[in-house]
């Protein structure tokens, strides 16, 4: 990445998402406009200047397990020392244990820039955050004083380990024990998969939280309880002390994210401790995992932000042909800039969905107020599913401006897009981010879903004076939106199913639209940008809207023998 979009996150922080609603509360008054400033230029140029040169290092040169030590990448244990070392892993964290104390936004902000830097190492100080949230959330005083400042110094690090052979997006297959111990500990036995940056030699203890069952417990998710399970035992001056019965059994061969390491893990009589009660498990672990999904979403804006750029650089520098503008080289051809423009047009929706979101956690945290809890909630699935498929949207079509220089790795372009792969797969993969907006989502009858749509129904009127093409087509899809949220909402469950995806699109290309629309109205050298978001692909919306009215039948007509 040339340079990281901290102006970009400036301009929706000040006129999209408004964040002096933010600055205002009594928890983020210390969030002033001079801080804001600093921690954007300052992430920034830490992605610019110590983490994005050891991106390719990742990919060329993966991670690797030698006799029984995980050994990462060339260069990123110095890059990984400055993230921990400016405090970047704690900037939400508490402050009462070292952290920040930031809102939710601006890690949002600093975590996007640091995945379009270099994805790989990205991903070790964003489960941390995780941890450090579900810990904050659900552990008792002690483990907090004990794991909250490692974790948030970065001198230890935190996994999420979820998945088994048998257990993946139905996690209430799992079949890891935890056996009650004298001591009020616990004895972890199981193996666990697809676990990243399960061990690493850039810290000195890695703190796994591990979903398992205990003895009694009952079948499926009720029965799933969450553990923290070191690799070192600390002793009693909280150090890392006796290694624990775990182990990197053998790491994954990936299709992308060399740099990271995905660990096979397995726990042998592993001495753990329970995070909040018996079969609240799942709970605290959706805690951690909601945060992961928006953060995964952003990793998608930033890998997207990294590939356009890149697309960019070359389309001025490669000579093909005869343009019609005069240009020397191929930007000048109009599929090439439809390629480039409609990608920086989409990046732009999807980083300003993301950070409205983020805006209605810390809403949340600061006031209480339930309303923005519910926001924060629906808008979550869109973040993560639009996010991660724009990332690889804007990768893919990275290559494609490269012409077949694209698919040659030394190029790097294609880097981009193997890495934004696994985003729409994990922490929920984007067709179940999709049945949880229709599902869980609409729960309440469609109330945050119409409220989100009658805004922005609004915000189009309010613009027909000034901007009166846009303003229409942004207000017919947007009507268009809200009536199949009412036919949805009249729908049997897998008849819902059968349109998520698409109506989770549609919703996200609304959403982005009236984004670009209020970016049009405080800058007007945007226009040209909203005028190729909402006349080139809002309006897929309705054909997408369509799709999600269709029910669920004539997929099941079609015979099993026919897919195959």
């Amino acid at each position: 990445m040339s340079h990281a979009p901290a102006a970009d996150h400036r301009f929706i922080l000040d006129h999209i998402i408004d964040f002096t609603d933010i600055s205002g509360t009594d928890r983020f008054a210390e969030a002033s406009p001079d801080m804001v400033s600093a921690i954007l230029d300052g992430a920034a140029r830490l992605c610019d200047e110590v983490v994005a040169p050891v991106n390719r290092n990742g990919d060329l040169t993966p991670a690797r397990l030698e006799n029984g030590v995980l050994r990462a990448s060339p260069g990123f244990e110095r890059a990984y020392r400055a993230i921990a070392g400016g405090g970047w892993v704690g900037v939400s964290a508490s402050a009462e244990y070292g952290g920040m104390g930031l809102p939710h936004v601006l890690a949002t902000c600093v975590n996007e820039m640091l995945a379009g830097a270099c994805l790989s190492l990205q991903l070790k100080p964003l489960l941390s955050q995780g941890q450090i949230e579900a810990l904050e959330h659900h552990a008792s005083e002690a483990l907090k004083a004990l794991y909250l400042p490692k974790l948030i110094s970065g001198e230890w690090s935190g996994t999420m380990n979820l998945t088994e052979p048998q257990a993946g997006s139905d996690v209430g297959a799992l079949t890891t024990r935890a056996v009650p111990a004298e001591d009020g500990s616990y004895r972890i036995s199981g193996q666990k998969i697809f676990i990243t940056w399960g061990d690493s030699d850039l810290v000195s203890n890695i703190c796994h939280l591990v979903l398992a069952r205990l003895p009694d417990a009952a079948p499926g998710v009720k029965g799933i309880s969450l553990f923290l399970v070191p690799k070192y035992l600390p002793d009693a001056a909280g150090n890392p002390g006796q290694a624990n019965n775990l182990r990197v059994v053998s790491l994954e061969h990936k299709l992308g994210i060399h740099g990271s390491p995905t660990c096979v893990m397995e726990f042998d009589q592993a001495t753990g401790w329970m995070v909040d009660g018996p079969g609240k498990g799942m709970a605290a672990m959706f805690t951690m995992m909601n945060n992961a999904r928006l953060g995964v979403g952003m990793q998608g804006v930033g890998v997207a932000e990294a590939a356009l750029q890149k697309a960019v650089a070359f389309a001025q520098e490669r000579v093909q042909g005869r343009t019609p503008d005069g240009s020397a080289t191929i930007i000048g051809h109009a599929d090439i800039r439809r390629m480039l423009t409609e990608a920086r047009a989409k990046i732009f929706a999807a980083r300003a969905i993301g950070l409205t979101c983020a805006k209605a956690i810390d809403m949340a945290s600061a006031t209480g107020d339930a309303a923005w809890a519910a926001r924060a909630a629906f808008l979550t699935p869109i973040a993560k599913a639009f996010g991660t498929d724009i990332g690889i949207e804007v990768a893919d079509m990275g290559v494609q401006v490269h012409g077949g220089m694209g698919f040659i790795e030394e190029t790097g372009a294609a880097q981009y897009l193997r890495d934004a792969r696994i985003t729409a797969i994990y922490e929920g993969t984007n067709g179940i981010q999709a049945m949880d907006l229709v599902g869980r989502k609409l729960a309440d009858g469609g109330a945050v879903a119409f409220e989100l749509i009658d805004g922005i129904i609004a915000r189009a009127i309010a613009a027909e004076e000034h901007w009166p093409e846009l303003a229409a087509i942004l207000g017919t899809v947007a009507r268009s939106l809200r009536g199949a949220t009412g036919a949805l909402l009249e729908m049997e469950m897998n008849d819902r199913f059968a349109g998520a995806v698409p109506y989770l699109r549609a919703f996200a290309l609304v959403l982005g639209a009236d984004a670009h629309l209020r970016a049009a109205q405080a800058d007007p050298e945007r226009l040209p940008l909203a005028r190729v978001m909402i006349t080139r692909l809002t309006e897929d919306a309705l054909f997408l809207l369509s799709a999600a009215r269709r029910r669920a039948a004539d997929l099941y007509a079609v015979p099993v023998a026919m897919l195959g």
